[in-house]
């Protein structure tokens, strides 16, 4: 019976082996590096645990980052692919912050961004051992921000300094990078990051209000930021995130 349907069906062999061969390029091309391999030798075997104790399968893993500032943490959150929410598989440390509360919004304010983002760049070759791209500057950003100085290279990085960026020392971004490896090469293009300026809890959330309640701009995005702080805390889905043409942002459940 295989024999046959490999006579009749030859294109099906061709493709399993060309989805084999894209499906692990990028884990392949990253492994070239030395501080890459370094990771897969330390945390391979962990990562493979923490996701065997949530029942995620390596190969068909799917990640999502939420960052918060004021509380110094950075969380991983994961599932299958046909799963229809996600599962908490990490917090990490953020060992160093620098700027206030608050969006970035401009180059040199040493501000790290709040809003929606997702990962962009892999950089095995880092200054900060290994980091990971954040899209800063996004839609937002460039209505919102200092036209012609918005400044940019946000990353998520190993070390512990920042001048912008969300440093969690050496071990911990081993550990992220192989999730965002794997991810990645099992086709998730986008690997989006939320950066809070807390946890927006209903009382810290009125607790900016009231000491923000100048600062317009804040309030708008932490009100977004707010309403899929809760969405995502009760489905544990991915909120519809559309930016508006004035650097607002509308935010619906997910599907």
């Amino acid at each position: 019976m295989l024999t046959s349907l490999v006579f009749a069906f030859p294109w099906l062999i061709w493709f399993s082996m060309f989805s084999t061969v894209v499906n692990n390029s990028f884990k392949q091309e990253q492994k070239r590096y030395p501080r890459v391999r370094t990771a897969y030798a330390e945390q391979e075997q962990r990562m493979l645990e923490v996701l065997a104790t949530k029942s995620v399968r390596v190969e068909e893993l799917e990640i999502y980052i939420r960052a918060f500032k004021a509380d110094k943490k950075l969380e991983l959150w994961g599932k299958n692919r046909t799963d229809t929410s996600f599962q908490l598989l990490k917090v990490f440390e953020v060992c160093q912050t620098s700027g206030k509360l608050g969006p970035k919004r401009m180059q040199g304010d040493l501000q790290i961004p709040e809003g929606f983002y997702h990962i962009d760049r892999f950089n095995p070759y880092s200054t900060f051992y290994l980091s990971l791209g954040i899209n800063y500057p996004n839609q937002s950003d460039r209505i919102l921000g200092k036209q012609g100085n918005l400044g940019g290279d946000i990353f998520i990085h190993g070390s512990c300094v920042t001048i912008g960026c969300l440093p969690i020392q050496d071990d911990p971004i081993k550990a992220l990078y192989l999730y965002c490896i794997e991810a990645k090469n099992n086709g998730q293009q986008n690997i989006p990051v939320t950066i809070f300026p807390t946890e927006l809890t209903t009382a810290n959330y009125n607790v900016l209000r009231k000491e923000f309640a100048t600062e317009t701009a804040n309030l708008a995005l932490w009100e977004a930021l707010k309403k899929d702080y809760d969405l995502f805390n009760q489905s544990h889905q991915l909120s519809t995130i559309t930016f508006l043409s004035d650097g607002k942002h509308r935010v619906s459940a997910g599907n």
